[in-house]
């Protein structure tokens, strides 16, 4: 494919009081990604100078901007307002708090260009890794869930669960997201899968915040997971 023909990249960020961090993020990303890119970040509604920061740095990075969620506050909401913001190209969902590498995206965008619809970072397949694991259980959750996917259901992935995913835009943008918290991530992905989407997935190496806080809650997301786990396996010899 001629280089004119390769996608746009949209990074859309979600950020939730996270002005201890996303400055760094946006200077890493802006270092260390060389493939054309514009990054959205957006404000779910923080309470501190997030906003502010991103809009600073954007003066001098023009491929960087701020919207904010106008809507309730949450994390599939931001995504939302970001994959709706992004323009057609490839969008990948990225955390604000640098757990994703963002040294990933290019091997994640030569499988969008190769023709996937889906690339999952994944920390499970081979190459894959965690650093700084901030829940053994939650570690073990989303591994149990990984696996078994791709055992009992074929979801072509280790890590069905991780929000680090790089979606072709007509495909993103025409999944209608049902879930509120974290969990949407791999709602995405199975409802992607069911609709005979091409999913493929890279390695990648999560490492734990180096500041903030998680805005993860283990009891209420487990249950959100759980819910759409029992979904994919209950309808997974279904085509949408």
């Amino acid at each position: 494919m001629d280089s004119t023909d390769q996608p746009m990249l949209y990074i859309v960020i979600p950020a939730l009081n996270e002005e201890d961090i996303i400055e760094q993020t946006l200077t890493r990303v802006e270092a260390e990604v060389a493939l054309s890119h514009e990054v959205i970040v957006v404000n779910d509604h923080s309470t501190d100078s997030t906003e502010e920061i991103v809009r600073r740095f954007g003066e001098q990075h023009s491929n960087v901007r701020v919207v904010n969620n106008e809507g309730p506050r949450g994390f599939s909401n931001a995504l939302k307002v970001g994959y709706a913001a992004a323009g057609d190209g490839a969008i990948v969902t990225m955390m604000a708090d640098l757990c994703d590498d963002p040294q990933t995206l290019e091997p994640m965008y030569e499988k969008i260009v190769e023709g996937y619809d889906v690339v999952c970072g994944s920390r499970y397949m081979p190459g894959g890794g965690k650093q700084q694991e901030d829940s053994e259980v939650k570690g073990a959750l989303s591994r149990f869930v990984g696996l078994s996917l791709r055992r009992l259901v074929g979801v072509p992935t280790h890590d069905a669960t991780n929000a680090f995913k790089m979606y072709r835009s007509e495909i993103i943008k025409n999944i209608p997201i049902e879930e509120a918290g974290f969990a949407c991530s791999m709602e995405i992905t199975v409802k992607a899968f069911l609709r005979g989407a091409k999913i493929a997935e890279v390695p990648t190496v999560w490492k734990g915040r180096t500041a903030g806080k998680s805005k993860f809650s283990m009891l209420k997301g487990g249950k959100d997971y759980l819910r759409w786990y029992v979904w994919a396996v209950l309808l997974r010899k279904h085509k949408f």
